[in-house]
């Protein structure tokens, strides 16, 4: 049995928030996944938008916490060490009826108390964005919404929580919690967490997870979206996020830049059985070309190099649930988290610390660790900083991916980060390595090699994602000795 005062259910983007938040405490804190690696649920697999608001209904939880998450991103960002570009967006019209959706919008954002809103004409529109279609006839102008990549801003936030007293476990998922002698009782497949608070930020698991300790229980709708990324280039045919008018299943097929310099597209909305399922489809796909063609009519999905999906937690109240749990005392939920989430995760994060924090009488550190991501990437830097890079660590001069340009120092240093990569997705969401248009062909071997190398483990131990996903069984001479044939 592990003792401890809070355990927090899940380590997406709302997790890891909450994690650092209550870092700042006086306080023993367990963050317990299901999964191997931090952000393995919908935080890996988004817009990557910071919403500036204007879509929340007025007076619900959406908005409230969109609006105020959103204006703390510029300054996280900056203290974490990670990308952050308030690029603006576009969301277009193309008949009488979808201007009646913009002014409606209109209306919502400026009671939300979003900035710089404003309904622009046609030719406006194409001098901004060249490459739209030329059929448009209006657009609500969001100038303050901005674009982030929210697996890099977790994994910093977890880093900031550990270096601040948090820990993290994973491939531990929760079967069971109860209460009892005055404590909560958190059973994981292979451990029982004894606790004062348990906090739930279990994303598309959330209401399963509510469920165990709460009657009222909670209905949850898995809703899969569908994306394309394409290929990094020079010079990106939008230099904004454009949106379609929402509809009740979402805000729709979008297509947006990303801080790294790709193109997004996506996604579709299809709710499934089953929370895990984030397999892409042929028909999910096609629906995304189809409906982004309407934005885009040139659209080419040539510079495609990879597809993906993320599953949204709806609930049935469509809004979130954020707070303490009636008649379950000690326990704490955000929960129902869909977008926008992502803007609203530290706003809810402060929030549900401070609710903790006066459950159970804690008090704030006298000082804390600051945690940054302070190096430069390697592909960013110009050949001055490259030499001085590598007369300080050797290590820079040798480039393991050739498409994101990412060198072996940059791998172990992330391996070695407070919360580091144990598995080949871990390091790429990282450092890039493996984000590029050959997918890993080229480096995937070498960043295994390193992970055994610096995990101390057999390369048949490694892992692309966790779990049982190994890339080796077993050596050529294993192999023989069985009496195998190439054949």
């Amino acid at each position: 049995m592990i003792h401890t005062d809070i355990v927090i259910i899940g380590a997406g983007i709302t997790g890891t928030a909450v994690a650092r938040a209550l870092s700042r405490y006086n306080a023993s804190i367990c963050v317990v996944d299901s999964a191997s690696d931090i952000a393995e649920g919908a935080t890996k697999a988004n817009s990557g938008i910071i919403h500036a608001g204007f879509d929340a209904k007025p007076g619900t939880l959406k908005a409230r916490y969109n609006i105020l998450g959103s204006k703390m991103y510029p300054d996280l960002c900056a203290s974490l060490g990670v990308p952050y570009r308030m690029c603006g967006a576009l969301v277009i019209a193309f008949s009488d009826d979808d201007i009646t959706v913009l002014k409606e919008l209109e209306i919502r954002g400026r009671q939300n108390g979003v900035p710089g809103l404003r309904m622009i004409r046609q030719h406006e529109i194409l001098d901004m964005e060249p490459n739209l279609n030329p059929e448009v006839v209006a657009a609500l102008d969001v100038p303050s919404s901005a674009i982030v990549s929210p697996y890099e801003i977790a994994f910093a936030m977890a880093d900031d929580a550990a270096v601040n007293g948090v820990c993290f476990s994973f491939d531990q998922p929760v079967v069971s919690i109860r209460y009892t002698d005055n404590s909560w009782q958190v059973r994981t497949s292979s451990d029982t967490y004894i606790c004062r608070s348990v906090i739930n930020c279990a994303g598309a698991s959330g209401a399963l997870i509510h469920n165990m300790y709460s009657k009222n229980h909670l209905s949850m709708i898995h809703r899969r979206g569908q994306y394309y990324l394409l290929d990094r280039s020079p010079v990106q045919p939008f230099s904004r996020t454009v949106f379609q008018c929402p509809t009740k299943m979402g805000k729709g097929v979008l297509v947006s830049p990303t801080v790294h310099g790709n193109l997004i597209i996506g996604p579709n909305a299809e709710d499934i059985s089953d929370p895990l399922d984030t397999a892409t489809t042929a028909k999910g796909l096609s629906e995304v070309l189809s409906r982004a063609g309407l934005t885009w009519p040139e659209i080419s999905v040539r510079s495609n190099i990879t597809n993906f999906s993320g599953v949204r937690a709806h609930l049935e109240t469509d809004d979130f649930v954020v707070g303490s749990v009636a008649g379950s005392p000690g326990a704490f939920e955000a929960i129902g988290i869909e977008s926008p989430g992502l803007s609203s995760a530290p706003a809810i994060a402060d929030d549900l610390a401070g609710m903790v924090a006066d459950y159970l009488s804690l008090t704030k550190k006298s000082s804390i660790v600051f945690y940054s991501v302070s190096e430069k990437p390697f592909h960013q830097m110009t050949d001055a900083e490259r030499k001085e890079a590598v007369s300080k660590n050797p290590l820079h001069g040798n480039i393991i991916c050739r498409c994101e340009v990412v060198t072996e120092a940059e791998i172990r240093a992330a391996i070695r980060r407070p919360v580091g990569a144990r598995t080949i997705d871990g390091i790429k969401r990282r450092t890039r390595a493996g984000m590029g248009r050959c997918q890993g062909g080229f480096c995937s071997p070498r960043v295994a090699s390193i992970l055994s190398e610096e995990l101390g483990c057999s390369l048949r131990e490694i892992t692309k994602g966790g779990g049982s996903g190994r890339l080796l069984s077993g050596t050529v001479a294993e192999f023989l000795k069985a009496g195998e044939s190439f054949d």
